[in-house]
């Protein structure tokens, strides 16, 4: 089993950070802090163990909070390289290099000023910049978007420009108005034209760090604004070259999973009445939970133009109560001459998994032909072998 997420963030985190704080301010009393801190430590889970880092930090650092956040900041360190993380050459820092959790660290530090800091919102603005160099602030960056929206996104609209790269892509992920792990920022949920306008200055971005967490951002907006997001993406991949449109592509997975026919025109897929399933086959006929099902769907093209084919699985899945969920699975693509066949095969785990429980019925399978669904068959689910 793997270990658990947050026993990467162990002790070493507490103490590196008092280390580093008592660097820059001789009067920290580390060892009360990381007593503290320490305290209950791993009995928590991974973001509430760095807000229980957050608060021993408010307890020990000066009550002027001014004093405390340029203590906050002077404790950083070296800014990460400016580029892609993916191409970042080592840093040199064992405890940074060898720890995959590293970049989590920081957010002990945004945790400290979204939730001990009042006021002092340029002061906060400003650490927010520097902390995104070394790891990111879109957690922390997200309170003053939600108390102090208009103030906040006047900073991010001079930050689309900045020469770093990690200070970008603040701006597209800490405005998702759906971020994961997150509060939800409702007002964006409402409205995203405000966050809109920042995209439209990141879409073709020189760094594909950015770019996808300005797809992300679209993604997310598609979910409560799916027709706003077709509109853009289709000014988008209009007059785009192959690297804004690879964006529009990661940009409207949502949308084409739950078969948008917009958004799948948008990426050259119609729907449209001349695809046909001429053949499919699911074996095992009667799997049992923890095997796998294959699905092989052959399409048709019976028009007399070519046709480009996204073949997607819907699989209605059995719950305790009896009744049925259904779950899109990618499947592939085709590009059909007229009258031309191709097939799509696709292999479905039925073992037990943390996001989705098996039941024993009769699993009904759609296939999806550019968001059409047509019905190809079911398999039978059992916990033991028939």
């Amino acid at each position: 089993m793997a270990e658990p997420l947050k026993d990467k963030f162990g002790e070493e985190m507490v103490h590196r950070l008092g280390r580093e704080l008592v660097a820059v301010y001789p009067r920290f009393d580390v060892d009360t802090f990381t007593a503290q801190a320490l305290d209950g430590y791993h009995d928590l889970e991974l973001l509430p163990r760095c807000r229980h880092i957050a608060a021993a930090m408010a307890d020990h650092l000066p009550h002027d909070q001014a004093e405390a956040i340029d203590i906050v900041v002077a404790s950083l360190g070296p800014e990460l390289e400016n580029c892609d993380p993916a191409d970042a050459a080592p840093t040199g820092i064992p405890e940074i290099d060898n720890n995959p959790m590293a970049g989590f660290y920081f957010m002990a530090h945004g945790h400290f000023l979204a939730e001990h800091v009042t006021g002092h919102f340029d002061q906060v603005m400003a650490a927010n910049y520097e902390i995104t160099k070394r790891a990111t602030s879109e957690f922390s960056i997200r309170v003053p978007l939600r108390d102090h929206p208009d103030e906040t996104l006047a900073y991010l609209h001079t930050w689309v420009h900045d020469p770093n790269v990690h200070v970008r892509r603040l701006v597209s992920e800490g405005t998702r108005p759906r971020l994961p792990w997150s509060f939800r920022l409702r007002q964006f949920q409402h409205d995203p034209t405000p966050v809109l306008e920042l995209l439209e200055h990141l879409k073709d971005d020189p760094v594909e760090y950015v770019r996808r967490s300005v797809a992300n951002n679209l993604n997310d907006i598609a979910k409560d604004h799916p027709d706003v997001v077709v509109e853009v993406a289709r000014r988008w991949w209009a007059d785009g070259d192959r690297v804004r449109r690879r964006l529009v592509r990661h940009a409207l997975r949502t949308l084409v999973k739950a078969g948008h026919p917009d958004a799948l025109a948008i990426l050259g897929f119609a729907a449209s009445d001349a695809l046909a399933v001429e053949q499919a086959e699911i074996t095992p006929a009667h799997a049992v939970i923890g095997e796998k099902v294959t699905v092989a769907i052959s399409v048709q093209n019976t028009s007399d133009l070519p046709a480009k084919v996204m073949v997607d699985l819907r699989i209605h899945f059995v719950k305790s109560s009896g009744a049925t969920s259904p779950k899109v699975f990618k499947g592939g693509t085709l590009s059909l001459e007229p009258a031309g066949v191709g097939t799509v095969t696709k292999q479905i785990s039925v073992a037990q998994h943390t996001t989705r429980t098996h039941h024993p019925g009769v699993h009904r399978v759609e296939a999806l032909l550019n968001g059409v669904a047509k019905p190809v068959g079911s398999f039978a689910l059992s916990e033991e072998p028939t």
